[in-house]
């Protein structure tokens, strides 16, 4: 995680950041990061943690784990958005979980941030996102979803039905078995697709697609 300095905005006095992750020294560097962007910052190692101090006030963004002390916190995501608090919901990710980053975006997550955290993008995307001041809901589409993203047409018919594949959540080993080739050659495919697209990693790719 970079310690770096960020502007100190006033405007973010009153806004509540709730930090949730198992790790108390990822819990620590993000809470003095959004303090010195000028919020206030909760800080909770459990769901239980979490769910106890929305009770008593209502953050107005949530970053969370996926997995917190090995309970998956995706349910909780859902609990969280049938209150319809508002709340924009990020997630933090031990690593490059294409599956959960899915399913967590078309449950209404914002964003997934995998570790280490970039913590300059973590804080462009709570300021976009508190701007726009909306809820962004999931992605109410069934399993396969057309994809229309910018730079899409750039993309080869095989890194196409790569792209499909692997935003559907689908490992590279399980894409390689329905197209007929090996997980390396989807590994290749999906390289060249992140490069051409703009990503920077797989949750990203999701990002793009699941956001577009």
């Amino acid at each position: 995680m970079t310690a770096e300095i960020y502007y100190h905005n006033s405007l973010n006095k009153d806004r509540l950041i709730h930090i949730v992750d198992a790790d108390h020294g990822t819990c620590e560097a993000l809470g003095v990061l959004f303090r010195l962007e000028g919020f206030q910052t909760h800080i909770s190692n459990s769901v239980t943690q979490l769910l106890a101090q929305i009770d008593r006030r209502l953050p107005d963004v949530i970053i969370i784990n996926m997995k917190v002390d090995s309970e998956d916190t995706l349910p909780t995501v859902v609990r969280i958005k049938s209150m319809r608090t508002g709340a924009p919901i990020f997630m933090l990710s031990d690593s490059d979980n294409v599956g959960g980053a899915v399913e967590a975006m078309k449950l209404g997550a914002s964003d997934v941030i995998i570790k280490p955290i970039d913590t300059e993008r973590l804080v462009r995307a709570v300021r976009d996102a508190l701007r726009r001041d909306v809820h962004i809901g999931a992605v109410q589409t069934g399993f396969h979803r057309p994809v229309e993203v910018r730079g899409f047409n750039q993309l080869t018919p095989r890194e196409r039905e790569v792209l499909q594949l692997i935003t559907n959540g689908q490992s590279n080993k399980e894409a390689g078995r329905e197209l007929g080739i090996s997980p390396r050659t989807v590994e290749v495919h999906r390289s060249r697709v992140m490069e051409k697209l703009g990503a920077r990693n797989t949750a990203d790719l999701v990002r793009i697609v699941l956001t577009s």
